[in-house]
């Protein structure tokens, strides 16, 4: 005896969902966008940080700091929003393309298209009748949409906006890279360094911790390696900067 909560429903009656269950395949794309703006955070704090501490162990003066801090900046960000929008855009005309075609196949040969879904669900485990049964029935409700889901795992109303994954990957840059100008431009020039060191540090640990979390990683380890990577850069960057301010002065 089933209860009104059971998913499980007789033909004709729409079972019920629960409403605050997420769909896998959203999920997942929210959670990609999550990893890939923690990431673009990352690379915007290290960036940034390398360039401030390099300058501002050249010289002492605020103007050049900030003049290279907001040039990196800039010139990150519009690297990260060009670099991802070709990449999604590629991304985008492939998983077109690849729609385009299972349509066709679809209209010029439905047979050999419903074989080919029955052979997909009878790999995963279903005997020969019940893969041929199931895929008649998928093919009945809306063969594209079960063909695209079962063959190439896309789902069309879900293909991914190059213009939002440029935007979101600027935006995630920009956030990053405000924090060690910040950190650099606020103390004195005696305290610019250590604080926008430390407060680089600090960042890179609380982004290595979500990214690891986020992906289902040890966290400890992820925070290791992107704060070890940063102080390696600054500490690169930071000799840098003392042998160039040296030989000009």
């Amino acid at each position: 005896m089933t209860t009104s909560a059971d998913s499980t429903s007789e033909e004709g009656v729409t079972p019920r969902r629960h409403p605050a269950e997420p769909h896998a395949g959203s999920l997942s794309q929210r959670l990609n966008w999550l990893r890939a703006g923690v990431l673009g955070a990352n690379d915007g704090i290290v960036s940034v940080a390398g360039i401030v501490v390099g300058v501002a162990a050249a010289t002492v003066e605020r103007g050049p700091v900030l003049t290279a801090g907001v040039a990196g900046l800039a010139a990150g960000a519009v690297s990260m929003a060009l670099g991802e929008y070709v990449s999604v855009s590629t991304q985008r005309d492939s998983e077109r393309a690849l729609l385009a075609k299972e349509r066709a196949e679809l209209d010029e040969q439905p047979g050999a298209e419903l074989d080919e879904l029955a052979a997909i669900y009878q790999t995963k485990g279903l005997s020969p009748t019940t893969a041929r049964q199931v895929a008649v029935e998928l093919t009945r409700h809306d063969a594209f949409a079960a063909h695209v889901d079962a063959e190439l795992g896309i789902d069309p109303d879900e293909l991914t906006n190059p213009w939002y994954a440029a935007l979101s990957s600027a935006l995630a840059f920009i956030v990053g890279a405000l924090l060690p100008l910040v950190a650099v431009l606020l103390p004195g020039s005696d305290a610019r360094i250590p604080v926008a060191v430390a407060a680089v540090l600090v960042a890179l640990a609380v982004t290595g911790f979500l990214g690891a979390r986020l992906g289902g990683a040890e966290p400890r380890r992820a925070m290791a390696r992107v704060v070890a990577g940063g102080a390696i850069a600054m500490a690169v960057t930071f000799a840098i900067g003392s042998a160039v301010g040296a030989a000009v002065s």
